[in-house]
């Protein structure tokens, strides 16, 4: 297949109100085409949790909008139980109340065995499932997170593989993710990007995962430089 066939997407996760949300998404799409001159065509996801967070600034975009390159999803519209989407289902772990989010990251990874038939990619839907969990719940224990997971698929995440490469012994490996999930800086520091990313702003993230707000803004810098 021609390279040109290949159609590029941009999905933009918004769980903030942003009114400038769509001049800036336009602005990082347009000029990422103009630098990278590819010849693909390009769509637009953008996902909110519900429509009152759609809050940009629509009337210079609104062609774009209508035109059926640009779709926009709202979490809260998507309650088919018909509906086995495993990246729409993931996204909806995100916002998912937290007496709920345990039995969904559960069904999920269920699901995942069954759809998913390469283990890499089994694996690292399960560092993702993981770094939700952790976000949503930053002050569970080693063996409360461990619990949520099953110890047979925690043991497969980024988590454990790190230790077991850095760490000679079991116990190394279980200090290790101890350190990691209980609230460690390491930790800690890997679900800022992603919460970034959701639309989380550096002083709700110092705040819920405990870290220096400077350190916050730290990052925060360096993931818009990256890009």
């Amino acid at each position: 297949m021609h390279r040109g066939e290949y159609v590029n997407y941009f999905v933009e996760v918004q769980f903030q109100p942003d009114e400038k949300l769509y001049s800036r998404l336009f602005t990082e799409i347009f000029l990422y085409l103009h630098k990278t001159q590819l010849t693909n065509n390009w769509r637009g996801v953008i996902v909110y949790p519900s429509r009152n967070i759609d809050t940009g600034e629509t009337d210079r975009y609104i062609e774009l909008l209508t035109s059926g390159r640009v779709t926009r999803i709202y979490l809260d519209e998507l309650e088919s139980p018909t509906s086995t989407s495993i990246a729409i289902e993931t996204v909806k772990l995100v916002v998912e109340a937290e007496s709920k989010a345990v039995t969904k990251a559960r069904e999920l990874i269920n699901l995942a065995k069954q759809q998913i038939e390469s283990e890499k990619t089994q694996r690292e839907f399960l560092e993702l499932i993981e770094t939700i969990i952790v976000y949503k719940f930053p002050q569970k224990s080693r063996e409360e997170i461990e619990q949520m997971f099953g110890f047979s698929e925690l043991k497969q995440t980024k988590v454990y593989q790190e230790a077991r490469e850095e760490g000679k012994t079991e116990g190394k490996i279980e200090g290790k993710l101890e350190g990691k999930l209980e609230g460690k800086i390491e930790g800690k520091l890997e679900a800022v990007p992603l919460m970034l990313n959701l639309g989380a702003t550096v002083e709700q993230i110092a705040e819920s995962l405990n870290l220096d707000i400077k350190l916050v803004r730290s990052i925060a810098a360096k993931v818009n430089t990256d890009k």
